[in-house]
């Protein structure tokens, strides 16, 4: 099961009147659930459990908030957004360590100029300690690659440029 496919789930799940889903596919298991203070994710082999915490609920309510004078200006460290009409943006899915190549001493996935298709591996992200494979959802030609490897990545952070064909 890819990232693609999790986030799909997970939008089904907030979207519906499931509580709960609980899948067990090739020795691993998800579980996605609503209004849970921990969500667990059990990694295949050793057993070990990973336990996402909610924030405890607060003792005393929060105090109301002062209307603000005026919206304040967003400050983000992302790109700006680029022609959506010629290029297709691959941005970070989670916040990890960005890697172009399956090991230090293999070829990139990816190069500027290279034609990819949907599916197609284009790096890797590794957030706690799991390699997550982040695939092309286009066709089309790298126009840029914005991380260098080895480099930590944000959420939704913009990673590639692809030239739509």
């Amino acid at each position: 099961m890819n990232i693609q496919e999790i986030r799909q789930l997970i939008r089904i799940v907030e979207k519906s009147d499931i509580d709960e889903l609980e899948i067990v596919e090739e020795g691993r298991k998800i579980r996605i659930s609503k209004n849970h203070p921990a969500t667990q994710v059990v990694a295949p082999g050793n057993g070990t459990t990973a336990a996402y915490l909610a924030p405890a609920p607060s003792a005393t309510p929060p105090a109301p908030a002062a209307e603000p004078a005026a919206p304040a200006k967003e400050i983000s460290k992302e790109e700006p957004a680029t022609d959506s009409d010629k290029y297709y943006e691959v941005r970070s899915p989670m916040v990890g360590t960005f890697y172009r190549a399956p090991a230090p001493d293999a070829a990139p996935y990816v190069e500027v100029g290279d034609t990819v298709s949907p599916g197609q591996t284009l790096c890797i992200i590794e957030a706690m300690k799991l390699m997550n494979e982040i695939q092309s959802e286009v066709s089309g030609k790298i126009a840029k690659i914005l991380v260098e490897n080895a480099q930590p990545v944000e959420y939704n952070q913009l990673l590639f440029l692809i030239e739509k064909t």
